[in-house]
């Protein structure tokens, strides 16, 4: 028997049945002669072991199709592998969908019962957190008004709210985070780091990463449907942007006027590039007619979100040009970083869209996993000074009470 909030998959193997063809006569022919070699099936799991520790914050991250949904609706039952084993201990909260485990024909009141029913609490329980799960899914106006009534944030505010209050042993959470605000997404990211606190086993999927390493110390990178990266969540997440930067790179269709011929990143000084040294940028563009306009360069860790970003006019001749921009300090952190480049005309039109042009690696102090409970160490690294010293306590100024 395992503790309660274990995660163990054995060789899981998932797959689905190929989407069947329209029943029309142009299409019947058109597959003539090919039916024989065509494929009746399609893989999404691809023999998943994972065994995930009660306690423990596990990000799951990949590419849409890669799988990760389904492999958490075989977690919680909805769906069955075709072949190996699942075992998952304890009570199970989901939140899997907008929707998930919410009946619209009943009130918020009767689904919180409901939903906590079917997570095996008895009633006194629910009562005992209703309050609780009321008020931070923000609901006490609507709570007795029928669930198809409320908008898709209202219904996952309840959803979440009650999957995580009810403080169960194994906490799934799909994307559905995303349909929320900010304010309450940053709320639900808080109320996760509590449920870790007191013991409760986390599966994240989301596509920000951002908020996957702020909560999760362990990470799972899915690759049409097979483990391609299982460690630590900052260098799980490094290996995926590095993987979607390089798709990025050599597939990505600008579409605009100016074609890059080349770019790179140099360091100034020596033959490395190092946290605080200088580096010089310079891209090589190819112009069919002259240009006025303005270049904005952004730095990233992979993603189209940029660390920080620096812009400057430019006039561009027909022909072969050069840009180059230097950095006199790079404030980053050891790794792995990539530039993105946009040029766009004074009137906003865009004539080379944000995109990817090159990669660098700063050789420096690598990040440490942050604690639980703490938010991300961000990249960027910058010089401070701090003094410590013994003061009087008759020298301590108070801060007045604010009525």
């Amino acid at each position: 028997m395992l503790p309660e909030g274990t995660i163990k998959t054995d060789h899981v193997w998932k797959r689905f049945r190929a989407d069947r063809a329209r029943r029309l006569l142009r299409d019947r022919i058109s597959e003539f002669g090919h039916m024989r070699g065509r494929e009746k099936f399609r893989w999404v799991l691809r023999d998943i072991d994972l065994e995930i520790e009660p306690g423990a914050a596990v990000g799951l991250v990949g590419a849409n199709g890669s799988g990760k949904s389904t492999l958490l609706k075989i977690l919680t039952g909805v769906m069955y592998p075709y072949a190996g084993n699942v075992d998952v201990s304890g009570r199970l909260g989901a939140l899997l969908e907008v929707r998930a485990g919410l009946h619209p024909d009943l009130s918020g009141r009767e689904n919180i019962y409901l939903y906590g029913t079917l997570l095996g609490f008895a009633r006194k329980d629910i009562e005992r957190r209703f309050d609780e799960i009321i008020a931070f899914a923000d609901l006490e106006d609507a709570i007795d008004r029928q669930v198809k009534f409320y908008s898709s944030g209202m219904q996952m505010r309840l959803g979440f709210s009650v999957a995580a209050f009810l403080e169960p042993n194994v906490l799934l959470v799909d994307e559905a985070l995303a349909v929320g605000d900010a304010f309450f997404q940053q709320r639900c990211l808080e109320r996760m780091r509590d449920l870790l606190s007191m013991g409760t086993t986390l599966v994240l999927v989301s596509h920000d990463l951002a908020a996957v390493e702020s909560v999760c110390r362990r990470g799972v990178w899915l690759l049409d449907g097979a483990v391609a990266g299982d460690g630590a969540v900052r260098d799980v997440l490094g290996e995926y942007r590095r993987w979607v930067e390089s798709n990025s790179q050599f597939d990505y269709d600008h579409g605009g006027a100016v074609d890059i011929v080349d770019a790179r990143v140099r360091p100034v000084d020596g033959d490395m590039i190092r946290s605080q040294s200088p580096i010089n940028v310079r891209f090589q563009l190819s112009v069919p007619e002259e240009l006025r306009g303005s270049v904005c360069l952004g730095v990233s860790e992979g993603t189209a979100a940029p660390i920080f970003i620096v812009n400057e006019k430019l006039d561009l001749v027909a022909g072969m040009n050069q840009l180059e921009c230097e950095f006199p300090h790079i404030p980053l952190a050891g790794g792995r970083y990539f530039v993105w480049l946009e040029i766009t005309q004074p009137d906003g039109a865009v004539v080379l869209r944000w995109h990817p042009v090159c990669s660098f690696r700063v050789h420096g102090a690598e990040l440490l996993a942050a604690p639980v409970g703490v938010m991300r160490l961000a990249p960027i690294q910058v010089e401070s000074v701090w003094q410590q010293s013994r003061i009087d306590e008759r020298d301590v100024e108070r801060v007045p009470d604010q009525e």
